[in-house]
């Protein structure tokens, strides 16, 4: 009998700044990003759907849903045997409106910033 190791796992007293950062790389890879600008665009789509539109596998889609979700950026409504993801709350998509607001005042520094892609 095996035993097999929980696919999340928290230490055993999470400092806040660590989960802070750790919630803000859930928004770091643009793919991510993608989907939720997909989902704000239309309200909600489908896996087949943000593939058609993105142009990315479905498993690649269906393991970035899975970290938005578990985040609390998208949820799911399920309709027969589809489910469709959407923008789980309005303070999300307010979130990405200031960060976007952030960058336009920042971009130049943001794209010739060598140090996070180091990390």
């Amino acid at each position: 009998m095996s035993t097999l190791a929980a696919p999340f796992r928290l230490p055993r007293t999470p400092a806040r700044s660590d989960l802070v950062a750790k919630y803000f790389r859930g928004l770091g890879d643009p793919t991510r990003l993608r989907i939720l600008a997909e989902l704000r665009e239309a309200g909600e789509l489908s896996v087949g759907e943000l593939v058609e539109r993105l142009g990315v596998p479905q498993p690649k889609i269906s393991n970035h849903l899975a970290c938005l979700r578990w985040c609390g950026f998208v949820e799911t409504r399920r309709a027969h045997r589809v489910v469709f993801n959407r923008v789980a709350d309005p303070r999300v998509e307010a979130m990405l409106d200031l960060a976007q607001a952030l960058l336009d005042d920042n971009a130049e520094h943001v794209a010739a910033c060598c140090r996070i892609d180091e990390q």
